[in-house]
């Protein structure tokens, strides 16, 4: 199990622009598998709370069913375009994928996210190379640059 607090004490850097892009947008999109395993993706919002990556689902609803049934799952940060001309200034996107803990009440069910990767694309300073970072909790942070 690696909670977000384990992963940023592993890697504090990585982990705080994450985070920011993570912050920088109230909807996010989530990844689940349907009772079929066919793909379906979702809007929602998560919370860093306590060390802990977090996010809900209304009671009867798809997502949460689908979590409760196949705890996989694949979060993707807000997203904005690059602004033509300004591209090294875009600070990418992030992704975050692992298998959630559950927690159901009254009000829904609680998600707690057990990391398995985390992933951060963006572009180099000159805006030449996309550069996709990414960490793992058995090998760590890792970069590849792509022309």
């Amino acid at each position: 199990m690696t909670s977000w607090h384990e992963f940023t004490r592993a890697s504090p850097a990585f982990a705080e622009r994450v985070r920011a892009l993570f912050d920088a947008h109230r909807h996010k999109t989530l990844a689940t598998l349907r009772a079929d395993g066919s793909p379906r993706i979702s809007g929602i919002e998560c919370t860093f709370d306590d060390g802990e990556l977090v996010f809900g689902s209304m009671p009867h609803a798809r997502k949460g069913a689908d979590l409760l049934r196949d705890p996989r799952f694949a979060l993707h940060s807000g997203t904005v375009d690059p602004i033509e001309g300004a591209e090294a200034s875009w600070p990418g996107e992030a992704k975050i994928s692992g298998r959630v803990v559950a927690s159901t009440g009254p009000d829904g069910d609680r998600f707690r996210a057990d990391i398995a990767s985390v992933v951060h694309t963006h572009l180099d300073p000159a805006a030449t190379l996309l550069v996709v970072e990414w960490w793992t909790p058995g090998e760590g942070l890792r970069t590849a640059e792509r022309a």
